[in-house]
């Protein structure tokens, strides 16, 4: 099929060679909520080409993205298209200082909800705030410019659909592994945990480190010492407990199935809360059931 522009045909379009059997095929964009942070930022990049960024989902479900490497402020890949040569594609969003990282880390043991999510694996909700906190975000924001794109491709559009599909294939890859940010912001999973470890036991994170090097320095926490005191006697008490009394509320709908979230891995359509939640109210109202119910004969004997 050929295209008429008033002044002469075009020869047909070159056919789109096959992905290559070692391309990454997306199968859900956006799983989590920071994979969708980064899909909006270049959602914003892009408002004036949505229709590159259909072209990218396409590519990136069909696995036309591969060799995607990403280091500290760098993020680089192949995208196969109609060309015999796949497509150079890049994407630059530049690595925070050292001393940034160290304000960000001691922002983030302050909080004992975000090292605990840190130390499962999981990217707190509210993670930016340690960043905000140096007037710095671990997202790129679009009035800054802080990404920037560039692809082998003609295309004049910025991002193109191959940019577009790199994005995308990234945005799965935050999902599966949250500290790939980290390490595109430049700091890698073990620096990051370690100097977490570090704050919260009571040193500073050294300043610019990349390792252990100087754990335990910095200033001790306030500790409790038990000199004088048998320790025995912590655990015996000191005078009669006061009768207890418990309330017990019906079970909220959803409950901690829906406070879990869903998993990266997930792939079916239904959420966990949805699948699960009637198992789990059901459960749940017949635990209270349990424990409001009076005392059985084998509890009276």
């Amino acid at each position: 099929m050929s295209e008429w522009d008033g002044w002469g045909r075009f020869p047909p379009r070159a056919r789109k060679r096959p992905p290559p059997a070692h391309g990454v095929q997306v199968a859900r964009i956006g799983a989590t909520w920071w994979g969708v942070r980064w899909i909006e930022a270049l959602e914003r990049l892009s408002s004036e080409y949505s229709n590159r960024l259909a072209r990218g989902r396409t590519y990136a479900r069909a696995g036309r993205v591969h060799d995607l490497a990403i280091a500290s402020g760098l993020v680089s890949a192949r995208v196969t298209g109609s060309r015999r040569t796949p497509y150079r594609v890049s994407l630059r969003l530049a690595a925070l200082a050292p001393a940034a990282w160290d304000q960000a880390v001691l922002a983030m043991a302050g909080q004992a909800l975000f090292a605990a999510e840190l130390l499962a694996g999981r990217m707190p909700q509210d993670i930016d705030e340690a960043f905000r906190a140096g007037g710095h975000s671990l997202f790129p924001l679009a009035a800054r410019g802080d990404l920037a794109t560039e692809c082998s491709c003609p295309d004049w559009a910025n991002p193109c659909k191959h940019v577009a599909a790199t994005h995308y294939v990234l945005g799965e890859a935050f999902d599966k592994d949250p500290f790939l940010l980290f390490e595109l912001r430049g700091r890698g999973r073990d620096d990051v945990l370690s100097a977490l470890r570090r704050t919260r036991a009571g040193g500073e994170p050294a300043p610019g480190a990349s390792s252990d090097a100087g754990a335990g320095q910095g200033e001790a926490i306030a500790t409790v010492s038990l000199d004088g005191r048998d320790p025995a006697e912590l655990e015996r008490l000191r005078g009669p407990i006061a009768n207890l009394r418990f309330a017990f509320d019906p079970p909220a709908a959803g409950g901690a199935v829906r406070q879990l979230g869903v998993p990266p891995s997930w792939r079916a359509d239904e959420t966990p809360a949805e699948l699960l939640g009637r198992d789990y109210r059901a459960a749940a109202e017949l635990a209270r059931e349990i424990a409001l119910a009076g005392p059985t004969d084998r509890d009276e004997d």
